[in-house]
C-alpha cells in the first residue's frame, strides 16, 4: 500500500484529501438522491390525498361508473361485446401516463389493503394521516400500500374487460401506491390508486455532472493551495540538503509561501549565514592555532638536539613528531569539507582511481610494508572520479595504515559498484565487534584506550576517511570478514570499503 501512495508532502496531501472529497461528494450525492426520492414520496401521498379529499372527483367517478354499467347492459340487450365506446375510452384514457380516470378512486366495502400488508407501511401510513389532517379529515381508519401494479386485484379485473388498457403492458411494472380511508367505523373504504410517476431520465445525469463539476472544482482549488505552500518548503528542503553537503557556500531562499513559511525561510536563511561565518572564524582559529602549536614545536624539536643521552633523545623526538601528527590529523578533519568547497583552497579535478591506488600500495612498499593490489578492473576501463586527489590519497592510506597495524598486512582492491569506484581494503587482523562498528568511526575513538601512536594512535583516521567520503558524495563501509564475504578463503579480519562517486 505504501508503495501505491505518492512520497512528496503535496502528493499525499492531495490523495488524502481528494479522497475525503470523493466520500463527501458520494455521500452528497446519496442524500441529494434520497431527498428527491423522499419529495416524489410526498408528492404521490398528496396526490392520493387530493384524490380522496375532492369530493367532487368523486361524484364524478360515480355518475361515470353508472353511465358505463348502463353503456354495458345496452350493448348486452343488442348482443355486442361488453367493451367501452370510443367515446368512454377517450374519457378514460389517462394522457399523463398514470391510471385511467376510473381507477384513480374506487368505493368499497371491503379493505383493498391486507392486514398484514399495511402492517409494513406504519411510517408511510402515518405521513399520509398527517397530510390528510392538514385538511381537517379524521377517518376512522386509514392503510397505505405499495405493490407491482399488475399485481393489483383490481387492476387486473379491469384490464380484463378493457382490452386496450390490457394492452398496455408497460404499467404493469411500475409501483403502484394504494391509500384507503374509512371515515366512520363499518362504512365504505374510499381507495385511491396512484402509479408512481416516471424519473426523468436525465436526473441522474445531472446529478453526477453536478457532483464531477464540483468535486473538479474543488480538486482544482485545493491544488493551487497546496502547490503555494508545498513549493518554498521543496525548495528549502532542496536548500538543507545542498547546505549539508557545502556548509560553507551560502545562498538566500526567497522568503514565499504562507506567512509561518516565510517565518522558516527567513530563520534559516539566518542560520545559514551565521553557520558559514562560525565556519570561516573556525578555520581563522585553525590556523592560528595550527601556527602557534606547530612554532614551538620546530623549536623544541631543535633544543632537544642539545641533549647529549641519545635514548632520551629519541623518545623527546618521538614524542614531538607524534603531537605534531596528532595536531595535522586533528586540524584535517576539522577543515575536511570547508576546505574541497569550489573556488576554496583545494579544487575537485578527475582523478584516475586505478593510479590513485597504485600510487598508495608504491609507497607503502618502499617503507616495506607487508600492503599489496589483488584486484583491478582491465586497464581498458577507466575509472574517473571527480575528487580532490591529496584528499583521497590520505582516505586510502589511513585504511592502510589501520589494515597493517591491526591485521599484520593489507589487501588492496578496486571495484565499480552501483555507479561508485570502490577502493576495499582486506586485513587478517582480529575485526571490530558488531556493536562498535559505527563508533569506531567517530573521532577519537579506539580499540585501546592509549594514545600510542604504536598502539593505533588518538583514533582520527577512521573518521578523517569517512569524512572525506562523504565530502565527495560517498560513503565509508566496514563490515567483518567471514568464510562467506572473504575472498581469500579468512574468517578473521576486517573489510574497510571507501565508496567515491563515478
Amino acid at each position: 500500500m505504501k508503495r501505491l501512495l505518492p512520497s512528496s508532502l503535496l502528493g499525499q496531501v492531495m490523495v488524502s484529501v481528494t479522497l475525503a472529497l470523493l466520500v463527501a461528494q458520494v455521500v452528497s450525492a446519496v442524500l441529494l438522491y434520497r431527498a428527491g426520492e423522499d419529495r416524489r414520496e410526498t408528492a404521490i401521498l398528496t396526490q392520493a390525498a387530493f384524490q380522496i379529499i375532492n369530493g367532487a372527483e368523486r361524484e364524478e367517478q360515480r355518475t361515470a361508473n353508472r353511465a358505463e354499467r348502463a353503456e354495458r347492459r345496452a350493448i348486452r340487450r343488442q348482443g355486442g361485446q361488453d367493451t367501452p365506446s370510443a367515446a368512454s375510452e377517450r374519457r378514460n384514457a389517462d394522457t399523463s401516463g398514470g391510471l385511467p380516470r376510473l381507477l384513480r378512486y374506487d368505493v368499497t366495502d371491503n379493505s383493498p389493503v391486507a392486514d398484514s400488508e399495511s402492517a409494513r407501511e406504519a411510517e408511510r401510513t402515518d405521513q399520509f394521516r398527517s397530510i390528510l389532517a392538514e385538511q381537517g379529515i379524521a377517518p376512522s381508519a386509514l392503510i397505505t400500500s405499495i405493490r407491482r401494479a399488475g399485481d393489483d386485484p383490481y387492476l387486473i379485473e379491469f384490464a380484463q374487460s378493457r382490452p386496450r388498457f390490457r394492452g398496455r403492458t408497460e404499467w404493469q411494472n411500475r409501483r403502484l401506491y394504494v391509500a384507503a380511508i374509512q371515515r366512520e367505523a363499518g362504512g365504505i373504504w374510499e381507495t385511491a390508486r396512484v402509479l408512481e410517476p416516471r424519473r426523468a431520465q436525465a436526473a441522474i445525469g445531472i446529478l453526477l455532472f453536478q457532483t464531477l463539476v464540483t468535486f473538479g472544482f474543488l480538486i482544482a482549488i485545493l491544488f493551487l493551495v497546496l502547490r503555494r505552500i508545498t513549493r518554498p518548503l521543496a525548495d528549502l528542503t532542496e536548500r538543507v540538503g545542498d547546505f549539508s553537503q557545502h556548509p560553507g557556500r551560502v545562498v538566500r531562499l526567497e522568503e514565499s509561501g504562507p506567512a509561518d513559511t516565510r517565518r522558516l525561510i527567513a530563520a534559516h536563511n539566518a542560520m545559514e549565514t551565521r553557520i558559514a561565518s562560525m565556519l570561516d572564524e573556525k578555520d581563522v582559529m585553525l590556523g592560528a592555532i595550527g601556527h602557534d602549536l606547530k612554532t614551538p614545536l620546530a623549536a623544541l624539536r631543535v633544543r632537544i638536539e642539545s641533549v647529549p643521552d641519545d635514548a632520551q633523545r629519541q623518545k623527546m623526538a618521538d614524542s614531538i613528531e607524534d603531537i605534531t601528527a596528532t595536531l595535522d590529523d586533528i586540524l584535517t578533519l576539522a577543515r575536511v569539507g570547508h576546505a574541497i568547497r569550489p573556488g576554496v583552497g583545494a579544487s575537485l579535478g578527475p582523478v584516475d582511481i586505478r593510479e590513485l591506488a597504485i600510487s598508495v600500495v608504491e609507497e607503502f612498499e618502499d617503507l616495506g610494508e607487508p600492503v599489496r593490489l589483488t584486484e583491478l578492473p582491465p586497464e581498458t576501463d577507466r575509472i574517473v572520479a571527480r575528487i580532490q586527489e591529496t584528499w583521497a590519497k590520505r582516505a586510502l592510506r589511513n585504511l592502510v595504515s589501520n589494515a597493517v597495524r591491526y591485521g599484520t598486512q593489507a589487501e588492496l582492491s578496486v571495484l565499480i559498484q552501483d555507479g561508485h569506484a570502490v577502493l576495499r581494503v582486506d586485513d587478517r587482523g582480529p575485526g571490530i565487534p558488531a556493536d562498535r562498528i559505527a563508533d569506531m568511526q567517530e573521532p577519537f575513538t579506539r580499540g585501546e584506550a592509549s594514545r600510542n601512536r604504536s598502539t593505533g594512535g588518538a583514533g582520527l583516521g577512521l573518521a578523517l576517511a569517512r569524512a572525506i567520503a562523504q565530502q565527495h558524495g560517498g560513503r565509508l563501509v566496514l563490515t567483518n570478514l567471514t568464510a562467506e564475504n572473504s575472498t581469500n578463503g579468512n574468517r578473521n579480519g576486517l573489510r574497510a570499503e571507501l565508496f567515491l562517486p563515478l
